[in-house]
């Protein structure tokens, strides 16, 4: 079948393996062909969830326990294959293929798409996501950002009937998100694809969805209707209820310029790169100020993740040198990326793009003890320490639960609750606030200007303007970005 898709959804609901409550329940809703649906709801609410629902990748018993039924075209989501492309919360679980250009072609290749066909097809998926880098280049070479784009691109290229996409600008800077925000319209307004797309950040979409549906966070549906009505009528509630609603920013203190900043990590004339071939930035000069917030800024690709981690002493400079104040130094040695993993846990911690990077345990409770178990603190202590972060970033609930099952802004939250958890002194962390509610980004910014104001040190890689003016007191600029 082509053309775009319908979707009926009938008393859905689905609890994975190992948690006492559903992620979601209870939802009804049925998606007319072509009709363009922006899902929200509270972090933990159950949009991804469904979205995985939608695309028929929930497994059997083992994995979890599903109610109700979904159905697009009138059969399963399972046997729909080719009608329906999702794009996931993290872009790194869709890269199948080692280049660029092979990955693009990876699902036109399992359709069957015509041998001819394809590589036009790749191109414009491609270009319409403004991913300009060789189709030979490396997957594992592109930036968070990057390969965002590369995701979408894979997507695109198979002309689905139903487009799923979970978070799509994220990770991506404003030039990212006008591009892949005019591919995503290109493709619904020509081909009149079925879209249903999660995203907080609501003003960049609003005017392109026919429809808005609200996940209610105890289950079924708390708003379902034209987007400027439902941004009317439900506003305050949506708000309260962790919705980003277009017009209503969050309001909290911004900091004073600095004046006379002094330094805890500085670096001249530095470069940088993953790899010892490949400089992605040089000749830098770099100070982060003690006690203070430093964004790091720039287009996708320019090297800003690299040089939080090399900042953070899990990279090694290509030339120059990370220099630590000598306050911060261990065993007198004032360079980073020349500490034992122990004298980083307490001096520099790491919040990394991909919270699963950082997972070690079962549950929620034990990554948190991680930290302060390697310490050797007495058990009491931990204790107190698991249960204060628990309760400061709303996970409480979950303490039992596993870490992998939770909702990107949730794991987005015990990613930075896991480094908070040792108290180290200067605190690196990678787009800190994808992926999360109003509520949640609130209470992590939050959070952040309180250890600021308890004297430590805060850098954030991040392309969200809110995180530069309540954190920014400094900035660090890479690739021309003003």
């Amino acid at each position: 079948m082509t053309g775009p898709a319908r979707v009926d959804v009938e008393g859905w609901g689905w609890r994975y393996a190992g948690r006492k409550r559903p992620a979601t329940r209870d939802i009804e809703l049925s998606i007319e062909p072509g009709e363009r649906v922006l899902l929200l709801g509270a972090s933990g609410a159950g949009k991804s969830t469904l979205l995985a629902g939608l695309a028929g990748l929930l497994g059997g018993s083992d994995e979890g326990e599903r109610a109700g039924r979904i159905r697009v075209d009138g059969q399963a989501p399972e046997a729909q294959r080719g009608r329906i492309g999702l794009v996931l919360q993290d872009p790194e679980s869709g890269i199948v293929l080692s280049k660029v250009g092979d990955d693009v072609a990876f699902g036109c290749e399992n359709l069957g798409v015509p041998a001819a066909e394809i590589p036009s097809r790749v191109a414009e998926a491609v270009a319409s996501v403004g991913l300009t880098v060789p189709l030979d280049r490396p997957t594992k070479a592109l930036s968070g950002g990057q390969k965002q784009r590369l995701a979408l691109a894979g997507v695109l290229a198979m002309r689905p009937g139903l487009l799923l996409l979970d978070e799509p600008t994220a990770n991506l800077d404003p030039e990212g998100v006008t591009e892949v925000r005019a591919a995503v319209e290109h493709v619904v307004r020509t081909d009149g694809t079925t879209l249903v797309l999660i995203e907080h950040r609501t003003d960049v979409w609003a005017d392109l969805m026919t429809r808005v549906v609200v996940l209610a966070p105890g289950g079924g549906v708390l708003a379902d209707g034209e987007p400027a009505r439902v941004f009317a009528e439900h506003g305050d509630a949506l708000a309260a209820a962790g919705v980003w609603v277009p017009g209503r920013p969050v309001e909290l203190p911004t900091p004073a310029p600095l004046v006379a900043p002094d330094a805890v990590l500085s670096a001249q004339t530095l470069s940088i790169g993953r790899e010892r071939r490949a400089v992605v930035a040089s000749g830098l000069d770099v100070v982060v100020p003690r006690a203070a917030g430093t964004v790091i800024t720039g287009p996708n690709g320019v090297g800003k993740s690299t040089l939080a981690l090399t900042l953070a002493g899990l990279l090694p400079e290509l030339a120059g040198a990370v220099v630590a104040a000598e306050a911060l130094a261990a065993r007198g040695v004032r360079r980073p990326s020349r500490w034992r993993s122990t004298e980083l846990l307490t001096r520099i911690g790491t919040v990394f793009q991909e919270p699963e990077h950082q997972f070690l345990a079962s549950t929620l409770r034990d990554e948190l003890a991680v930290g302060p178990r390697a310490l050797r603190m007495p058990s009491a202590q931990v204790d107190a320490i698991v249960d204060e972060l628990l309760e400061r970033l709303d996970l409480a609930s979950l303490a039992l639960a596993n870490p992998f099952t939770l909702s990107g802004g949730q794991k987005r939250r015990l990613s930075v609750a896991t480094v908070l958890a040792a108290s180290p002194e200067v605190i690196v962390l990678d787009e800190p606030t994808f992926g999360q509610d109003r509520r949640g980004w609130s209470e992590l910014v939050t959070l952040l200007q309180r250890e600021i104001e308890r004297g430590r040190t805060v850098v954030a890689v991040t392309h969200d303007a809110d995180v530069m003016r309540h954190l920014g007191r400094h900035r660090i600029a890479l690739g021309g970005a003003a």
